[in-house]
C-alpha cells in the first residue's frame, strides 16, 4: 500500500513538472555564446532581459603573461572550456536545452580561430536539440546591450564603440540597421593602451600585475601629480570627418618613454618615476580625440536631422568604456549638445555571453536572422556594422568650434573620478 502511494505521488510530481515546463517556460528563452576573442562566455536570458544563468571563462592572465593575445592559444582554451561554460550557464538557469527558444552565437567580427569554436559548438547544439540558430554581429551586440538595462532607450540613438579591436561612431536605427559615421583607420585604442602599458612595464608593479593594460593606465593616471606634464598632440585635427587614429599617438608616447628612460637611466626591469604623468597625458589626448569626433558627429546629425531631440542618447560601450576617466570628458560634449551619456555596467561592456543572448532577443523580436537552416552561416574576421556614410560626413566639411574641456582638466587635475553608467 505504501509503495503504491509513493508511485502515485511520484507520478503526480512528474505530471506537475511537465505542466510547469509546458506553461511557465512557454516564454521565449535565448542562450548566447561568445568566443570572438579571448573570453568564453554564455548566458540564458528571457525576453524581459532577466539573466537566468551566466558563465564566463577569462583567458586574461594567460595572454598577459605572453605579452598579448596569441590566436592559436585562445582557440585551444575556447575549445577546452566552452562545453563547461555553456553547461554551467544552463545549469544555473534551472532549465534544460529543450526549454530554449533559440541559440545565438557570435559569428563576426573577431579572431577567426576563436570564432570558429563558438560557431561550430553553437551549430552542434542547434542540430542536437533542434533549435533555431541566430548569428550575431559582435559590435551590434555591444551597441544594443544598453537597451537591456535601460528599457526606455528607443531607436535611433548615437553609439560610440571603443575596445581593443574597434573604435567607431554609428547611429543605431534598429536592431539590425546601423549607419556608420566614422571608424578607426589604424589601431584601436584598447590595443594601444595594452601596448603602452607593456612598454611602461606596469605589470612589474604588484598593484598592476594582474590588471589589463587599459585598467592599469587608468589607475596610474589617477595618481598623476602633474597630468599636464606631457601634452601629446590630438590626432587628425585637420581632417573634417569622424574617423579615428591612434597609431601616431602610440609612436609619440613611445618616443617620450624612450627619452624619459634615458633621462632617468632606468634599468630594464624598472618603472619610470614619471609613469603616472605619462599615463595621464596619454588618456587626455585620447579623450580630446574622441570628444572632437563625437562633437562633429553630433553637429552632422543635427544638420541632417538624423536623430530627434527626444532620442539624443550617446551609448558608449566596449572594453574601453570601462575606463572612468575618458567618459568625464565625453559627458561635457553630451551636455553641450543635449545628449545623455549611457554606459552599460562594466561587466556588460567587456565581452560576455549576456550581450549575445540579448542581441538574440532583439533579433527574435524584430524577426531578423532567426535561422532554421544555418549550414551556410560562416564566421568572419571582418564585417561592417552597417551602411557607411563616412564619405557623406567628409563631404559635409563641417568646421567645428571645439567645446573646451576645462572642466574635464580640472576634474583630472583634482583627482576626481566619476562614473557615468546606466
Amino acid at each position: 500500500m505504501l509503495s503504491l502511494i509513493v508511485r502515485v505521488i511520484a507520478r503526480k510530481t512528474l505530471n506537475f513538472d511537465s505542466f510547469f515546463r509546458g506553461t511557465i517556460f512557454k516564454r521565449h528563452l535565448i542562450l548566447g555564446i561568445e568566443t570572438s576573442c579571448d573570453d568564453t562566455g554564455c548566458a540564458v536570458l528571457d525576453f524581459d532581459g532577466t539573466i537566468l544563468g551566466e558563465s564566463l571563462y577569462s583567458q586574461h592572465l594567460f595572454h598577459l603573461m605572453n605579452g598579448g593575445i596569441i590566436p592559436p592559444l585562445a582557440r585551444d582554451l575556447h575549445r577546452m572550456h566552452i562545453e563547461t561554460v555553456v553547461h554551467q550557464a544552463v545549469k544555473e538557469s534551472g532549465l534544460c536545452f529543450n526549454d530554449l527558444s533559440a541559440i545565438s552565437v557570435t559569428t563576426e567580427p573577431g579572431l577567426p580561430m576563436s570564432l570558429s569554436i563558438g560557431t561550430k559548438y553553437g551549430k552542434y547544439l542547434c542540430r542536437h536539440y533542434k533549435k533555431p540558430f541566430i548569428p550575431i554581429h559582435h559590435m551590434k551586440a555591444h551597441a544594443l546591450t544598453a537597451r537591456m538595462v535601460k528599457r526606455d532607450l528607443e531607436f535611433p540613438y548615437l553609439v560610440l564603440l571603443v575596445s581593443g579591436g574597434h573604435c567607431l561612431l554609428a547611429i543605431a536605427k534598429s536592431a539590425d540597421d546601423f549607419l556608420l559615421l566614422g571608424e578607426v583607420i589604424d589601431n584601436a585604442p584598447g590595443e594601444i593602451m595594452d601596448k603602452i602599458a607593456r612598454r611602461l612595464k606596469l605589470k612589474n608593479l604588484r598593484e598592476y600585475s594582474v590588471l589589463s593594460g587599459g585598467r592599469a593606465m587608468e589607475v596610474a593616471a589617477s595618481k598623476a601629480d602633474n597630468p599636464l606634464e606631457f601634452e601629446f598632440a590630438t590626432p587628425l585635427m585637420h581632417y573634417r570627418n569622424c574617423n579615428f587614429s591612434f597609431a601616431g599617438l602610440h609612436n609619440k608616447v613611445t618616443r617620450t618613454i624612450i627619452t624619459e628612460e634615458k633621462k632617468y637611466n632606468v634599468a630594464p626591469d624598472q618603472v619610470l618615476p614619471s609613469v603616472n604623468n605619462i599615463c595621464a597625458g596619454f588618456l587626455l589626448s585620447i579623450t580630446r580625440h574622441l570628444c572632437h569626433r563625437i562633437q562633429r558627429a553630433m553637429e552632422f546629425i543635427d544638420a541632417r536631422n538624423l536623430i530627434l531631440p527626444q532620442h539624443r542618447i550617446l551609448v558608449m560601450s566596449g572594453g574601453v568604456a570601462c575606463n572612468n576617466i575618458i567618459p568625464q570628458g565625453i559627458e561635457i560634449i553630451c551636455n553641450e549638445f543635449g545628449y545623455k551619456l549611457v554606459r552599460p555596467p562594466p561587466k556588460l561592456c567587456t565581452d560576455n555571453g549576456v550581450m549575445i543572448a540579448w542581441n538574440g532577443v532583439e533579433r527574435w523580436k524584430a524577426k531578423v536572422g532567426v535561422l532554421q537552416n544555418f549550414d551556410h552561416v560562416d564566421y568572419n574576421k571582418c564585417s561592417p556594422i552597417g551602411e557607411s556614410i563616412i564619405e557623406e560626413v567628409t563631404q559635409a566639411n563641417l568646421k567645428c568650434k571645439w567645446i573646451k574641456l576645462d572642466k574635464f582638466l580640472n576634474l583630472i587635475t583634482n583627482g576626481e573620478n566619476q562614473k557615468a553608467v546606466v
